[in-house]
């Protein structure tokens, strides 16, 4: 219960007095507790910013209450207006798609983060019990936004398309696209970016759904003996080769160590679930072009083509800005959060961090 009570410290009372579903839930990602620990970082909690920091934050309603808009209804733009309508500010949430989530529907797409659902099942109930209004499947433009006293710009982030020759060859998409399961990957897979990203694309592709869904499968896949007869419970050799039926290439420029900046805690679990299933990781790479022979690449200082059915973006994000320059210019207060505001290493812990403190200061 440790991780638990850093997420909702008020997880027994509100069990107590029948509020079940008003718990904050720990999705267990370790991002900000044990891999802030490991790194001899104060702990605190990815979906709970006041772990750790309560006397940075307050509880009182607000004297000088607001009409706030949020434009946006992932990670950065939930948080904010949650909390906004919680200290008593009169908050309209839009949001271009007819579901919430943003990114987050991305991410708990990659095996083992289904438990994003939570965070979205807590956020969409506190926004619903402190009065925000929600506007669905409306993509707000800037004549929406007048009459508001503040505007908060929550738009996200649009994956980043590299100037590369071919890039627009019928083989390439971008990672939104694959866990979205707008595209289906063919059976020879590249993935250009080894970042966070690029590992969980190449895990979503070489992972079957029932590896992580059905307790019988996962103990076969890890050689774990459910019934504690063997020594350790082990049945065989945990990292095993388990191929997949894809044959999957991760690739980045950097010459680091692909995946050097994976979680503490867990890049290592990730990294041995890829060798697994037989994904090969190749840094130093040059991008040359693409074409219908796949991916012609530089390792080495040696010319090779990388044969594709598919080849996945995973080449960073491009903040999504457009509308805030608009409304700008039309003398609207606006503050840009989350993705909008630094693309460059955008996660749920910041965003939701951002989106709970800028509440707090309207």
């Amino acid at each position: 219960m440790a991780r638990p009570f850093l997420a909702d410290p008020h997880f027994v009372k509100k069990t107590r007095e029948g509020r079940a579903d008003e718990i904050n839930t720990c999705i267990a990602c370790n991002q900000a507790c044990l891999d802030f620990i490991f790194s001899d970082r104060p702990v605190g909690c990815l979906v709970n910013p006041r772990a750790g920091r309560e006397t940075e934050f307050r509880d009182t309603p607000t004297d000088t209450p607001k009409k706030v808009a949020v434009v946006g209804g992932g990670a950065a733009g939930m948080a904010t207006a949650a909390e906004a309508a919680r200290l008593g500010h009169d908050v309209t949430l839009f949001e271009a798609q007819d579901k919430l989530g943003g990114q987050l529907n991305l991410a708990r797409a990659a095996p083992g983060k289904d438990e994003f659902d939570e965070t979205l099942r807590y956020y969409a109930g506190q926004m619903q019990k402190h009065g925000v209004t929600q506007r669905l499947g409306q993509r707000a433009e800037a004549s929406d936004l007048e009459g508001f006293d503040h505007v908060v710009i929550a738009t996200g982030v649009t994956p980043r398309i590299p100037d590369l020759p071919g890039i627009d060859h019928p083989s390439v998409a971008t990672y939104a696209e694959i866990l979205s399961g707008d595209r289906e990957a063919g059976d020879r897979v590249v993935v250009m970016g080894a970042g966070g990203i690029g590992h969980d694309v190449a895990e979503f592709l070489v992972t079957k759904p029932a590896e992580t869904a059905n307790s019988d499968v996962f103990c076969e896949t890890w050689g774990v003996d459910p019934e504690f007869v063997s020594s350790g419970a082990l049945a065989g050799d945990p990292l095993a080769p388990k191929p997949s039926r894809r044959k999957v290439v991760m690739l980045q420029r950097k010459t680091a160590k692909p995946g050097a900046g994976l979680g503490v805690s867990t890049g290592w679990i990730l990294r041995n679930a890829l060798r697994k299933h037989g994904v090969e990781a190749m840094g130093g790479v040059t991008y040359e072009h693409i074409d219908d022979a796949g991916l012609h690449i530089v390792a080495d200082g040696n010319p090779t083509v990388i044969a594709a059915d598919t080849i996945v973006l995973c080449t960073g994000q491009e903040p999504e800005r457009a509308l805030a320059k608009e409304v700008v210019a039309r003398g609207v207060l606006v503050t840009m959060i989350g993705g909008a505001k630094e693309a460059a290493e955008l996660d749920a812990l910041r965003a939701i961090d951002e989106g709970v403190r800028l509440a707090q200061d309207l």
